[in-house]
């Protein structure tokens, strides 16, 4: 009895360090290219769910997909919808370890065959550099898990002598519920489903359970894989928790419509396996896992605007608007926490904007969205996470995007400490001497903020330093005209002077705004940030 445990145990810890090792290999093999992709190919609800299939396919963890777009979503990489498509998907990618095991784990003794990939694997990631070395830890990872597979064989061969669920009721609700709650249990325990299903089809393969058992343990499995999702929005803001509950309820929703359709689907198994060809044991149950998910997803995909928008009038958005996005748990993948703080960047910049159009003459202050001191404090939670983001020295576009951001961050504090418009400006009356210099200013605030609003055609940008230069050469040039004019009695001192102020204040400004939209627009990690001497607004006394 000590030997089949321990064989068992061992197993299950061979399968499942197996299929962290793969997945993290993958994942890191794969780098940024794998979150681009994701984030590139999820438009309508279909293309996400296909998305999700196919991430999950390739990572073989749907928790890994799941926590990665949870994490999308928490930066704004996502909407919301798009994320439930992802999700969906992902809960049927993850069945293609059901494939995998009974087509070649179980068919095929390759445990021993699987020794060579373990050991390439492990001088891989010992020897190698940059992405072969995860290469090698994926490579580790997949012949482990034929490993784990064969010593999980032995185990149940021995064991389904002493363990038989058919002492468990064989009739009512309490005969599949039992059963699934072991197999969410198992789920849990495990922290992977995919761990959950390959002992199901081993026990089924040795003969410890029986066929309408392991349908209800996978089952179990397919709802308790949530706990992680539900786990991580523990403490999550509002984004993260609305994609943690999509996912629950839809794995508790297929897996209700399992049961109540239970005899239907068997009876389809049983049609396939005397028509079809389909291989009686294993293979039928990974037939059957897969036909229940997409039943699932087939009902769903039709409804993912609805079934978003119930979920986000039940979890609406809580907190400040402007830093929403900034997701502590977002850290741990720098890239994407870069992302978050590029979005709190702009929804600060665009809030900052609408105060000082609604301060020039003439304007119209209900369009302002924030106060001042929510823009303090959002600056002030936004540095603070960029400070705790890690540093990644081998990835130069991270590294140029965080040095963007901080001169963005920058310009953003100057801006705010002229939120308040200068004595001059606001006696100017809408024909004053200013007039056309306050026109541009309030072009250049409005373009600024169709542009991080993705509202601008190409070449915006350029138009912005354009308009930006012309305020500072206004500046310039009106400058030395006013003082000359007072030295010669045509302008009272005290009127030149508030005008002077209200003329440094627009071309601050202008300039300003333009640099910020420099550093967060869309091409803004494309280049390198250029060093900065003093503002232009500065180099006048």
């Amino acid at each position: 009895m000590t030997a089949l445990l321990f064989k068992l145990v061992g197993g299950i810890g061979l399968f499942l360090m197996g299929m962290v090792l793969l997945t993290d290999g993958l994942k890191s093999f794969a780098g940024d290219s794998l979150r681009q992709a994701l984030v590139r190919f999820t438009g309508r609800p279909s293309k996400a769910f296909a998305a999700g299939a196919v991430a999950t396919s390739l990572v073989q963890s749907s928790s890994a997909t799941t926590l990665a777009v949870i994490g999308f979503v928490s930066a704004g990489l996502l909407t919301f919808p798009q994320a439930v498509g992802v999700v969906i998907g992902a809960s049927l990618g993850t069945t293609s370890t059901g494939w995998i095991v009974s087509v070649l784990g179980l068919k095929v003794s390759v445990g021993f065959y699987a020794l060579p990939l373990v050991g390439i694997g492990a001088f891989l990631r010992l020897l190698a550099t940059g992405r072969w070395r995860s290469f090698g830890t994926a490579l580790a990872g997949f012949g482990l898990i034929f490993i784990g597979i064969e010593t999980l064989q032995d185990a149940m061969g021995g064991l389904s002598g002493l363990f038989n669920l058919s002492q468990l009721p064989a009739v009512g609700v309490s005969r599949h519920g039992i059963t699934m709650l072991i197999g969410a249990a198992m789920t849990v325990i495990m922290q992977s489903s995919s761990a959950a299903v390959a002992t199901t089809l081993t026990a089924l393969h040795t003969g410890s359970i029986n066929f309408e058992q392991a349908a209800a343990l996978v089952i179990g499995a397919s709802i308790g894989t949530t706990v992680t999702g539900a786990l991580a929005a523990i403490g999550a803001n509002t984004a993260t928790k609305r994609t943690a509950l999509a996912h629950v309820l839809f794995n508790v929703a297929t897996g209700m419509i399992a049961v109540a359709l239970m005899p239907l689907l068997l009876w389809g198994i049983r049609f396939a396996q005397q028509h079809l060809g389909l291989d009686p044991g294993a293979m039928s149950l990974a037939a059957f896992h897969t036909t229940f998910i997409a039943l699932g997803a087939a009902l769903f995909l039709p409804f993912v605007d609805r079934f978003s928008g119930w979920i986000e009038r039940l979890l609406p958005e809580k907190g400040p608007t402007l830093t929403r996005n900034l997701d502590p748990t977002l850290r741990s993948v720098p890239a994407v926490a870069l992302e978050a703080t590029r979005r709190a960047l702009r929804e600060t910049a665009c809030a900052t904007f609408e105060i000082l159009s609604g301060r020039l003459p003439n304007a119209n202050t209900a369009q302002t969205s924030a106060s001042g001191d929510e823009i303090r404090q959002a600056l002030y939670e936004t540095r603070q996470f960029i400070a705790l983001i890690p540093p990644v020295a081998e990835d130069q576009p991270i590294s140029l995007a965080r040095v963007s951001q901080m001169h963005a961050v920058d310009h953003l504090a100057r801006l705010h400490a002229a939120l308040e418009p200068p004595t001059g400006l606001q006696r100017q009356p809408a024909n004053g001497t200013l007039r056309e210099e306050w026109i541009v200013c309030r072009e250049v605030l409005e373009q600024a903020h169709a542009g991080l609003r993705g509202q601008e055609s190409a070449g915006w940008l350029e138009t912005l330093e354009k308009n930006s230069l012309v305020m500072a050469e206004r500046h310039r040039q009106e400058r030395p005209r006013l003082l000359k004019q007072t030295a010669d009695g045509i302008l009272e001192p005290e009127n030149t002077l508030n005008t002077l102020d209200a003329l440094r204040w627009l071309n601050r400004i202008a300039y300003h705004t333009w640099r910020i939209c420099r550093y967060l627009g869309s091409n803004a990690v494309s280049h390198q940030p250029e060093e900065e001497g003093l503002n232009k607004d500065d180099q006048n006394p």
